[in-house]
């Protein structure tokens, strides 16, 4: 994403900035003022970061860069790689081939990390900035004991339209099997998400146990087969930017990233009901730099740093320093904190027990293979 920062963010680093003497910014400390202590301790170590692409602030266009401030603070180095989605990354932990010390999944996945015991306990009393993340985020379905995750992003899946492109106003996931717009469609190039568009279109638990359910689900998604134009995940932002598709599901946040650089694309949450996520920070239970996760994590929760992420990935933020500060761009945006009128009908997703995970797996090959 190249994010353009809104003049206040700016303001907002500007001030942290001068707080802090001119011989620590000639000397590359950093740039902001820590409402936590942090050690440098672990200085020359390296923590390895494994998250979603184009899923932090990373000092293109004037941003702030998050993993750079860090660096600057602990003296310890940032090795960062990214991923397309949860099963990517479920995949690349799994064969343990790679050793990583921070993970953000969604939380189905949080819920299954933890039954095969891939992730370890979090030390909450060095998170000491836990407390700014709101109440309703807390003892959630995948971590009721709040063990193992710290929230990081909230969001919903919602509909981008091109307005120069597609006749009418959506209301409904339909619109995605609709003829008119054969070879300008995109659609999730992952399983569980869209599954999840075609069961909510058909009007099934996204959830269900039912072998027959993920069938009927399997069945239309081969039926779109002929329309769409491809299945993507990143390139969502270039095809859609670009004006190289008329319609796409997606994240809200990142909607919010395209329609900068495209004034034409608007967004709908489908009358059927849409995926609400929480994803968050974790550790894999093989992290060789423990004591590092616990100083990121917490960094990672910093009003100045939140604040910045949350105005570069325009993603709903789990923070109360974010979302209660009245200078956020994004305060009263109605695409990530909509009022109860406004509220969609959504579902979250859970871990599903494994034979029927096999299952649907199985199935999204066989729609893959059907086109």
């Amino acid at each position: 994403m190249k994010k353009i920062v809104s003049l206040i963010l700016v303001s907002v680093m500007a001030v942290s900035a001068f707080a802090m003497t001119a011989c620590n910014s000639s000397s590359g400390e950093s740039s902001i003022t820590p409402r936590a202590e942090y050690t440098r301790e672990y200085a020359g170590t390296t923590i390895n970061v494994f998250n979603w692409g184009e899923y932090i602030s990373d000092g293109i266009d004037g941003t702030l860069n998050v993993n750079k401030e860090f660096e600057k603070l602990t003296g310890i180095h940032v090795n960062y790689t990214t991923y397309e989605s949860n099963e990517a990354m479920y995949s690349k932990l799994k064969s343990g081939a790679v050793s990583y010390d921070v993970v953000v999944p969604s939380d189905y996945m949080i819920e299954r990390m933890i039954s095969e015991n891939m992730l370890q306990a979090i030390d909450f009393s060095k998170i000491t900035n836990y407390d700014l993340i709101a109440d309703e985020y807390k003892d959630l379905f995948f971590d009721p004991e709040n063990k193992y995750s710290v929230p990081y992003n909230v969001g919903m899946v919602g509909l981008i339209y091109n307005t120069s492109m597609v006749d009418e106003t959506p209301d409904s996931w339909d619109i995605m099997w609709d003829e008119k717009y054969k070879d300008d469609i995109l659609m999730f190039d992952n399983p569980r998400d869209a599954f999840a568009i075609a069961q909510f279109l058909l009007g099934i638990d996204v959830n269900t146990t039912d072998k027959a359910d993920w069938d009927r689900a399997a069945d239309k998604l081969i039926e779109q087969n002929g329309i769409i134009q491809g299945r993507v995940m990143d390139q969502v932002f270039e095809k859609m930017e670009g004006g190289n598709a008329a319609i796409a599901p997606y994240y809200a946040g990142d909607y919010l990233t395209m329609a900068e650089n495209n004034e034409d694309l608007a967004f709908v949450y489908p009358k059927e009901g849409t995926n609400i996520f929480v994803d968050s920070i974790c550790v894999p239970s093989n992290a060789s730099n423990y004591e590092a996760a616990m100083l990121y994590i917490n960094f990672l929760l910093e009003p100045d740093i939140a604040l910045a992420n949350a105005e570069y990935l325009c993603y709903a933020s789990p923070n109360t320093s974010v979302f209660t500060n009245p200078d956020y761009s994004y305060y009263e945006e109605e695409i990530l904190y909509p009022t109860e009128n406004n509220m969609p009908k959504t579902e979250y997703f859970h871990d599903i027990d494994p034979e029927i995970r096999s299952y649907y797996e199985k199935l999204w090959e066989k729609v893959i293979l059907a086109q």
